[in-house]
């Protein structure tokens, strides 16, 4: 049995630590999938329980030098470790830039054109130079030493290999021409050190791991605010007495008071009270929902001006909240396929940069200046310190993070980072209709019965009906509820996909299908039926025929409306160049009816969930990419084997395991929204991939070329990683 565990990891400080971790871990028998965030700082593994554990994947990890442990729980994450490590760096930031002040001061006596810069003495003294440059590279730097040497133990190598390498060759060699000097013999003679540009180094790799650091911190802001809207404790009314409790402590059935400016605690239906609720937060929707008797309430959202009675219907893991938090969170820490691309490169990008410093060594010392150590030693530490993986195993996990952070903010949830790159590839979308293009709130226009009065007849119908859960179903019991309060139960229910449902009631077999179902089955209809059927279907109305201990008994005739957002969202999607599909259960009429209304010009009537899948898949073998739009109940086949699966949620089942992708509100301009935020993001990842190569690619031949001193390919390096967090953060207006 496959099982998935979360694990934090410390100690991972660039994107060859991620991979590192995911080949170590990935090595493991047993283990199926490794996914490691560097971002996030946690890792997901997939293994089989029979063969590993999870404590065996912890071992590995802090056996090849980082930190990790299980998350068991996911509390409210806080940013004390964060800033916590924040202020560490700055106060580094802050003695490594202090101390190498006067190494920068006495730069400038190298140079004839700042001759009127007055240099003390003292800067440029060779002991001087060393006595303050031994506390950046031993004390402030040993960290970098430190990772290094753990990296290289286990046979690999990261950027602080690269750190380390430059700044021990610049240190070595001005420590060895410091010493050589006091022996001199010509004491005088002026000597080029290297002190300031291990300084200069280490001074700006902190900068850029402190502003890192800072700008990794909004990435997370989407997530803190779901987190925030969970409450701590709830009020609970039991036994005539209000008792507060934790919301952990609440079981299904117990009955909670809710005030005015309170937010929900926790999932439950309205048993008594009226108010408004404020769902902005959870779903994006800004104008309140009325609640009363009935009618369900999420934990997170905001009373606004009644008192509400609730029962819960969810424990506090199980709440939509609860289910949402962890989706994002599963997005945040998962990889879009492009990310396969920079993982490559990082995995052989550090040995291939050693590589070019030795090739640039050897041509300058040996081909274009021969014998001169210092000119060759320089361009080597540029190109060693110039060159830095951590752009590109930034570029897509910060976009994906703050992407998918984006959408959950409107109520769009992406389950994978994967489906933010999937939808945005996708050229055909198809909708269901009832549920999704229409409210499925259907009105009951028309009826005829046979052989039972009409009270006798809606109360065996919506018995049988109340068994279903699709939205038509649900429409025809709504309203027969008002004409019947109470419901006898249904037994033997057995649902008829594409059709209808069958079930036992007070004793009778009652079967309510479309009239497909009874002309499939070679079942005839009186006469007088068909000819209503016909002209039912003519006027656009949706038509089910019912047969009770399988003889015809009477014909219930629906009409329901189109959604007001469904017209808006489909001319959008048009207009991205999508190909628009509608594909229903229902009669041709009322299809075309529905298609005309909204805009569609193909659509297809009359078909089972099967046949939908069928066909998705029909297209999918003419090269298109599929996005499949539908209830998430009755829309599982076609859901499934979409390239990306879009479940609309409405009323209280909000379906959010049905799909990869789950609107939470029933809008369907949050599908464009959804398309427009996965375009947005790729095009982000690109535009950090386009830098990250670009920088390596172009600053590297420089390095080499000697055109750029190494203090300044310590800035560069340093603020290219900055400059992708800084792009990714700017998908938070998207």
């Amino acid at each position: 049995m496959e099982v998935t565990n979360y694990v934090e990891i410390k100690g991972m400080h660039c994107a060859a630590c991620a991979v590192r971790i995911e080949k170590a871990v990935g090595k493991i028998d047993g283990v199926t999938h490794v996914n490691i965030n560097l971002t996030t700082e946690k890792g997901r593994i997939t293994f089989q329980k029979e063969r590993t554990g999870i404590s065996e994947v912890i071992n590995k990890i802090n056996k090849i030098g980082f930190e990790a442990k299980e998350i068991i729980v996911e509390n409210v994450p806080t940013d004390r470790e964060k800033r916590k490590e924040i202020k560490i760096l700055q106060w580094n930031f802050f003695i490594s830039a202090l101390l190498t002040f006067p190494l920068a001061w006495a730069m400038f006596a190298h140079f004839e054109w700042a001759s009127f810069i007055q240099v003390p003495k003292l800067f440029i003294n060779p002991l001087f130079q060393l006595g303050i440059t031994i506390p950046i590279q031993f004390i402030i730097g040993f960290p970098f030493y430190e990772r290094a040497w753990k990296a290289l133990k286990n046979r690999s190598a990261n950027m602080d290999v690269l750190v380390v390498l430059s700044t021990t060759a610049a240190f070595f060699y001005s420590h060895y021409l410091t010493v050589s000097s006091l022996f001199s013999k010509n004491p005088s003679h002026s000597i080029w050190l290297f002190y300031e540009t291990s300084a200069f180094i280490i001074t700006f790799v902190l900068l850029g791991k402190l502003l890192e650091a800072k700008t990794k911190l909004k990435t997370t802001e989407a997530i803190k605010k779901l987190y925030q809207l969970q409450t701590k404790t709830a009020t609970l009314f039991a036994n005539g007495r209000e008792l507060k409790l934790p919301v952990e402590n609440l079981s299904i059935g117990d009955v909670v008071l809710l005030k005015p400016g309170e937010k929900v605690p926790i999932d439950g239906q309205v048993i008594k009270g009226n108010s408004l609720i404020d769902e902005s937060l959870l779903t994006g929707e800004s104008i309140p929902v009325e609640k009363g008797i009935g009618k369900f309430v999420y934990a997170g959202t905001m009373n606004q001006n009644g008192v509400l009675t609730i029962k819960v219907t969810k424990i506090n893991s199980e709440t939509t909240l609860s289910q949402i938090i962890r989706i994002v969170e599963e997005a945040q820490s998962s990889k879009a396929p492009i990310q396969h691309i920079a993982d490559k490169i990082t995995g052989i990008f550090v040995p291939i940069v050693i590589m070019i410093a030795v090739l640039t060594f050897v041509a300058w010392y040996y081909v274009y200046l021969p014998g001169h150590f210092y000119e060759a030693l320089e361009k080597v530490i540029t190109v060693l310190i110039i060159a830095c993986p951590c752009a590109l195993g930034l570029a897509t996990p910060t976009s994906v993070m703050v992407g998918s952070g984006r959408a959950a903010q409107l109520g769009i949830l992406f389950k994978e980072g994967k489906f933010l790159e999937l939808l945005c590839k996708s050229n055909v979308v198809i909708f269901d209709k009832t549920g999704t293009i229409t409210k499925g709130e259907a009105n009951i226009t028309n009826m005829y019965v046979e052989h039972f009065s009409e009270n006798a007849f809606l109360e065996i119908i919506g018995a049988a009906e109340s068994a279903s859960n699709h939205p038509l179903a649900k429409a025809i019991v709504k309203n027969v509820h008002t004409k019947i309060k109470t419901l006898p139960s249904a037994s033997q229910v057995l649902n008829l996909p594409g059709y209808g449902v069958k079930a036992s009631v007070h004793g009778k077999e009652v079967v309510i299908a479309n009239p497909r179902y009874y002309m499939e089955k070679n079942i005839p209809l009186p006469i007088k039926a068909n000819n209503l059927v016909k002209e039912l279907e003519q006027e656009g109305k949706t038509v089910m025929v019912a047969v009770i201990n399988s003889k015809f008994a009477g014909i219930i005739a629906v009409a329901d409306e189109v959604k007001s957002s469904s017209k808006k969202a489909i001319l959008f999607l048009k207009k991205l160049g999508i190909e628009v599909i509608m594909l229903t259960g229902d009669n041709q009429n009322t299809a075309r009816s529905v298609a005309q209304k909204v805009g569609i010009h193909k659509f297809r009537a009359e078909v089972t969930p099967q046949e939908k899948a069928e066909m998705i898949k029909h297209l999918q073998k003419k090269g298109n990419r599929v996005a499949m739009v539908g209830d998430g109940i009755n829309d599982a086949p076609a859901l499934a084997v979409a390239d990306v699966g879009i479940a609309i949620g409405t009323g209280s089942d909000i379906a959010i395991e049905s799909g990869n992708v789950t609107i939470i509100t029933g809008d369907l301009m949050r599908v464009v929204d959804a398309f427009t935020i996965s375009k947005r993001t790729m095009i982000n990842i690109k535009q950090n991939f386009v830098w990250a190569f670009f920088y390596n690619i172009f600053m590297i031949p420089f390095a080499m070329l000697g055109i750029m001193p190494p203090w300044l390919a310590g800035a560069a390096m340093a603020l290219s990683s900055v400059s992708v967090v800084l792009n990714s953060l700017r998908l938070r207006n998207a």
